[in-house]
């Protein structure tokens, strides 16, 4: 009995310890700068094109709907690891107090299985476009979008409410320090000082349920697009249905292939370098160079940019 007090008394850490990117003070100096402004420009993109699909009618369509959603997300997204991120860089090590940490985790997990979510919805979108065009505005009229748009931003935190339930429940004995940028959940795992196979048996439902699940949907959606496209009997249409795909094949195979390569593994595994250079790829540079990918090919958006900025340049 006074052996169980002792340990409740120890389990508990007040903190987490972060040790950031880098040890070196000169190299925290510039990847500060350099994700300062990062950080800046993911806000910058992803808010000009919320901005042009809301004041365009030509671009009122549900895969603008869903690509607006999706910058939305983005900004939400970063802003859960880059403000940790660059306090790390500002000092050598960034103390986080336990409930932040969780707080991070339930934030990061959320929006994570948001945008598998999301990244299906809109695979769907272009598999009716391009296999149902016929039934394209009954299947995906608004009231579908928006159902679709709200079961992605529910079911990410219904699923990280049990995800991190679990996560806090565990005991912390110390040591407490993550070798990353952000509270992450396998670091974290690998601190506990208690049994993990139930919280590790719960993350692998979840995985399954919204990661694989999402991923399935999203490739049978498009091997479906691949077989109705290599069917059509000119190269000019199979470029062109292709070629509505492109974006968001790029940007869901990065961001998929990197979040797989990560979290395939057992969940206590030591934190290394190369998985926290693999997350800023999927936490920093993806949300830096989606919106780029999907507006570089898309006349479109081309179209209303250059409409706003000549307006704003006559008034």
């Amino acid at each position: 009995m006074e052996r169980s007090l002792e340990l409740a008394n120890v389990s508990r850490v007040q903190e987490f310890i972060l040790l950031g990117l880098s040890s070196s003070q000169d190299v925290r100096i510039g990847l500060f700068a350099i994700f300062m402004t990062l950080y800046l420009l993911i806000l910058l993109e992803n808010t000009l094109i919320i901005y042009l699909i809301c004041s365009h009618r030509e671009l009122q369509k549900p895969m603008y709907f869903f690509l607006g959603n999706l910058s939305c997300l983005e900004m939400c997204y970063v802003s859960v690891t880059m403000p940790s991120l660059l306090v790390g860089l500002r000092s050598s090590l960034h103390h986080v107090p336990f409930t932040a940490c969780i707080i991070q985790v339930f934030l990061f997990v959320s929006l994570i299985g948001t945008k598998c979510t999301l990244l299906s919805s809109m695979a769907y979108d272009r598999y009716v476009a391009i296999c149902l065009p016929l039934h394209y505005p009954l299947l995906m009229r608004p009231q579908v979008c928006l159902g679709l748009a709200m079961s992605s931003w529910l079911g990410g935190p219904l699923v990280s409410v049990v995800k991190t339930s679990c996560i806090a429940s565990l005991s912390y004995c110390g040591p407490n320090v993550l070798n990353h940028f952000f509270c992450d959940v396998s670091p974290l795992l690998n601190l506990s000082c208690t049994h993990v196979a139930l919280t590790e048996l719960v993350d692998f439902i979840s995985a399954i349920f919204i990661f694989c699940g999402s991923l399935l949907i999203a490739l049978a959606s498009y091997v479906a697009i691949g077989r109705a496209v290599f069917r059509k009997p000119s190269a000019t249409a199979r470029c062109k249905a292709l070629s509505t795909c492109a974006s968001h094949l790029i940007v869901m195979g990065i961001f998929y292939s990197m979040v797989l390569f990560i979290y395939s593994r057992p969940s206590c595994v030591e934190s290394t370098d190369l998985n926290k250079m693999l997350s800023v790829i999927y936490t920093v540079a993806t949300p830096t160079c989606s919106p780029i990918i999907y507006c570089l090919r898309n006349k479109e958006v081309h179209a209303a940019l250059w409409k706003t900025l000549h307006l704003r340049k006559w008034s």
